[in-house]
């Protein structure tokens, strides 16, 4: 889940763009290189142990930005949020209102691997 200000975005929406791009692209090194991942992670610091870093990287679905509907993700956590009485808005208030597809779409026609 990335989240933006609104006026940022609309302000600088090439940088908003790239820094997308960038997680998406971090996202799919650690689902198609998680070894050089769990290095980085213990390069920087990050995890101390190189094994338990490759696991975790190993055992999260990295890939699934490519093949997952994120307006039913959005959807399923706001209601579940609802619910609870976190959030005011109902889940399609905040589809309408509070998202926009436009670059996620975009990136994923120019990753495609």
């Amino acid at each position: 889940m990335i989240v933006a200000n609104r006026e940022f975005v609309q302000r600088h929406p090439v940088a908003t763009k790239r820094a997308l791009r960038a997680f998406l692209k971090a996202a799919d090194i650690c689902a198609q290189e998680p070894e050089r991942a769990a290095r980085f992670l213990v390069t920087k610091g990050y995890e101390p142990r190189y094994e338990i870093g490759l696991e975790v990287l190993k055992s999260l679905p990295y890939d699934q930005w490519r093949t997952a509907d994120p307006a039913e993700t959005l959807r399923f956590h706001a209601l579940r949020l609802h619910e609870v009485g976190m959030i005011k808005s109902t889940p399609q208030k905040i589809l309408t209102e509070g998202s926009d597809w436009r670059y996620l779409n975009e990136l994923k026609k120019e990753l495609k691997s």
